[in-house]
């Protein structure tokens, strides 16, 4: 079959090297980049760490708003599959790439087959939720990475071709742990001791779009007493310039670049606590080992919350800071996420399958 993959975002990435690696066995994938995420630290390092093929398109759409992104991806992502004509699309995740690429392809009568299907936040506010939302719908082909995704689209009266598969990330941090300890050096860079330091990443508008709870948890991490490092996405870094922020950054706060795959492994390892309004971080600081305390009210990684290695404090400072100082998970982590091949198992089903 051709196989034409839409990515265009860093946990895109993430997600595709393993897949991308199982299904060219068989099969001729079209890897189509839609420009999403443009910058190089959070673009071509991903594809040259992760030894993704170099995409066959590269849509360079950049950003703007959902509306205007969303449409040019999906107006480019068209042209692209009406010339190849693929027996099957493959979108990943919940961005707008994801929703662009279903409707493209659903519009022009091509199978679509999510990755991650059937995650729910139940927060209707989020892009994210409604992305997925569209997409699963869409689908004919549905990848559930646990069993509560698969309940979720159980409940929205999605039966047909759902497929509980577990969790492509397992794949990739099991191909690429032992990798990062060997290769990164970002301890000795920044003198990080582990165990002794935070991660925080901030890239949501529900974050990084209301100046107060920039503020708020800025102020968190200020008064938390420990070093924090803070790789800053490119938007992120637009408004702690314009709220006045970034030239008054608290000292124990260290703000770095985006930086790759191998290195933000390492830095995640060795961490005490992650910060973060990120998704899929929160899925690999559950999936590492690290506590992870979320800077937004809903997730759709319940099980993280459930399995008690998760807390969701939204960007309230109080919150921030008590769940520095005490959050401690008290369990051991059950396999919510699956056994590792995850991969293996979504292109055995692939194979299988008869469009």
């Amino acid at each position: 079959m051709k196989i034409a993959s839409v990515v265009g975002a860093r946990p895109q990435f993430i997600k595709c090297a393993p897949l991308s690696r199982e299904i060219r066995k068989l099969h001729r994938e079209i890897l189509v980049h839609t420009g999403q995420h443009y910058d190089p630290d959070l673009s071509a390092v991903f594809f040259e760490e992760l030894r993704i093929p170099e995409p066959d398109y590269h849509l360079e759409v950049g950003s703007g708003s959902h509306g205007y992104q969303t449409g040019q991806i999906l107006i480019r992502t068209e042209e692209v599959l009406i010339r190849e004509d693929p027996d099957l699309v493959i979108v990943y995740g919940d961005t707008n790439s994801t929703l662009a690429g279903a409707l493209a392809a659903a519009k022009l009568h091509i199978p679509v087959g999510h990755v991650e299907a059937g995650l729910r936040s139940f927060d209707r506010a989020m892009p994210e939720e409604i992305n997925r939302v569209v997409a699963d719908h869409l689908a004919g082909l549905l990848f559930c990475p646990t069993g509560t995704a698969e309940q979720n689209l159980k409940r929205e009266g999605i039966t047909r071709n759902v497929h509980l598969t577990g969790d492509v990330m397992k794949d990739v941090l099991e191909f690429n742990r032992e990798l990062a300890a060997e290769r990164s050096r970002i301890l000795d860079r920044f003198d990080l001791t582990p165990g002794d330091y935070l991660v925080t990443t901030i890239h949501r508008p529900s974050n990084t779009d209301q100046r107060e709870n920039m503020a708020a948890i800025i102020s968190a991490l200020s008064r938390s007493g420990m070093r924090v490092v803070f790789p800053v996405h490119p938007r992120t870094r637009k408004y702690l310039q314009e709220y006045g922020f970034w030239t008054a950054m608290p000292e124990n706060i260290l703000c770095i670049n985006p930086i790759g795959y191998l290195d933000m492994i390492r830095l995640m390892i060795g961490a005490g606590k992650i910060l973060t309004d990120s998704g899929g971080i929160q899925k690999e600081a559950y999936l590492l080992g690290v506590p992870c305390i979320t800077l937004r009210d809903t997730t759709e990684w319940v099980e993280t919350v459930q399995d008690g290695w998760n807390v969701l404090v939204g960007a309230d400072e109080a919150r921030i800071l008590s769940a520095i100082m005490t959050f401690t998970p008290v369990q051991t982590q059950r396999n919510v996420f699956g056994e590792t091949g995850a991969s293996g198992r979504i292109a055995a089903i692939i194979d299988g399958w008869v469009p």
